[in-house]
């Protein structure tokens, strides 16, 4: 499994990113997949998951109405849009393989990327 993100950066709040995550070594078309970050001070967050066909998603609370996740299956390839921006956002963003067939469960030992580091600040 190799799941290499990009798109991170520096972003004043309110601002937009686009995230994305070219994945391969296994059949990306029947795998849920998902985004976790890691926030300052270490803990980990479930941020968005999607179907393996695209077809149902699921958020945090917090990240509803501003986030989108979305996949194209075609090019083994995961993105997650960030708009509006805020401070609390900030984190590693990483790329996750679900180990279920479920959009709302995660785990810190399922295969992820590196992560792509967002940081929102004035």
């Amino acid at each position: 499994v190799r799941l290499v993100e990009a798109g991170g950066g520096l972003v004043q709040p309110g601002g937009s990113l686009r995230l994305s995550c070219v994945a391969s070594g296994f059949t990306f078309s029947n795998t849920v997949m998902y985004w976790m970050r890691r926030v300052p001070g270490g803990g980990f967050q479930f941020v968005a998951g999607i179907s393996a066909d695209g077809s149902s998603t699921q958020y945090r609370d917090s990240v509803k109405g501003r986030f989108t996740v979305s996949r194209d299956n075609a090019a083994s390839t995961l993105y997650l849009q960030l708009h509006s921006l805020e401070f609390e956002d900030t984190a590693m963003y990483h790329c996750v393989k679900s180990g279920s067939s479920s959009t709302s469960v995660w785990s810190t030992g399922d295969s992820r990327g590196q992560g792509t580091q967002v940081t929102v600040s004035s």
